[in-house]
């Protein structure tokens, strides 16, 4: 059996009494007060994850020369310094191999953010395709990384870490200093609300996680709050809605493909954008109260045109919510699904994203 990794919040989790569930090679808090509590908390107050399982690379050298430009869906010579960009990792047939973001630290400097699970993958991928493999570092291990989230997270920040953290703009960053280290505080974030991302030293994160909790305004909360907060905003999850045989087009993301560059696995989009896609995404919305889950069928008209990806229930529709990927024909707004597994079966209707448009993520 794999051993699981932990991360440096691991003690802390368990006096806190999360439940802990392995989750992509680690040992992660799923909930500590319940899923549904602490989702509330954070569209209503502020929520601290720990997401220190992340991966981060450090790349130093020349963005165009060095052969980054190239690597990725997006341009990375043309994020200004200090600013991130989300994008894609690709294989030769345009399937996503991860969904990352990368920040730009300086003219010669950037690091890249990669999910958990592929981290290893990635970094080994990326650096074959650069020109200089030296120029590229993984950092994860001595990178710790907490997020709070919600609608007070400015106000908490600015009064721990000073007026600075007030004008960061969405998806702009700062380097700064807390408790005495080095930082990046980057105004981005997965749930749809107004927060930020912590990279702060991993030896060190533990200080910050319990700085943090000793706000009365800010509670912990697990991955499970933070599935359903991302689904309510619509969000691709890693493994569940992309994976490498998923590409942008038919996962609705080609927004940040780049197609004016040159990246592995263009020629296989232009292709798929002449000929279309075989299968769409769909958000879809249920009749009930019934939580839709992943890998259920979709039905139209009695015949199997598809299969969910995410599915839950959804505290803020008080209804069930879902993404899939279906026959085109089955992706038109209004159109009517079933969807069901062998012991339950349930009514939907295809809807636009977000499902959820009242969140602070823009204050």
């Amino acid at each position: 059996m794999e051993e699981l990794k932990s991360t440096p919040l691991r003690a802390d989790h368990e006096n806190l009494k999360a439940l802990m569930a392995p989750f992509g090679g680690w040992l992660m808090p799923i909930q500590y007060s319940g899923i549904i509590a602490e989702h509330k908390w954070c569209r209503e107050k502020a929520a601290l994850f720990d997401i220190c399982h992340m991966g981060e690379f450090l790349f130093k050298g020349d963005v165009v020369a060095d052969g980054l430009e190239d690597v990725f869906t997006f341009s990375v010579n043309s994020i200004p310094v200090g600013r991130s960009r989300y994008g894609f990792l690709l294989n030769d047939a345009a399937g996503v191999i991860d969904d990352l973001i990368v920040f730009r630290l300086g003219e010669d400097e950037a690091m890249i953010v990669v999910n958990a699970a592929t981290t290893d993958n990635d970094f080994a991928v990326i650096r074959s395709r650069l020109k200089n493999p030296a120029s590229l570092t993984d950092i994860s291990a001595r990178t710790g990384k907490v997020d709070l989230q919600g609608p007070l997270s400015r106000e908490i920040m600015v009064e721990r870490f000073g007026a600075q953290i007030r004008d960061i703009p969405f998806f702009k960053f700062i380097k700064t200093s807390i408790l005495g280290s080095d930082a990046i505080v980057s105004r981005t974030g997965y749930t749809g609300e107004l927060g930020y991302e912590i990279f702060f030293p991993a030896d060190r994160v533990a200080e910050l996680w319990r700085l943090l909790l000793e706000d009365p305004r800010v509670a912990p909360a697990g991955l499970g709050a933070r599935d359903l907060l991302r689904l309510e905003m619509g969000y691709s999850l890693y493994g569940n809605d992309l994976d490498e045989t998923i590409t942008p087009l038919t996962a609705g993301l080609s927004s940040f493909v780049n197609m004016n560059k040159e990246f592995v696995g263009k020629p296989a989009l232009e292709r798929e954008s002449e000929q279309g896609s075989p299968r769409m995404k769909v958000a879809f919305k249920v009749d009930s109260r019934r939580a839709p889950r992943h890998f259920y069928q979709i039905l139209q008209g009695g015949e199997e045109v598809g299969v969910v990806t995410s599915g839950a229930f959804s505290p803020m529709l008080s209804c069930g919510i879902g993404l899939g990927l279906v026959k085109p024909e089955a992706a038109a707004l209004g159109t009517r699904l079933t969807i069901r597994n062998e012991k339950v079966e349930m009514e939907a209707q295809v809807v636009e994203l977000p499902f959820y448009t009242g969140g602070s993520l823009r204050s």
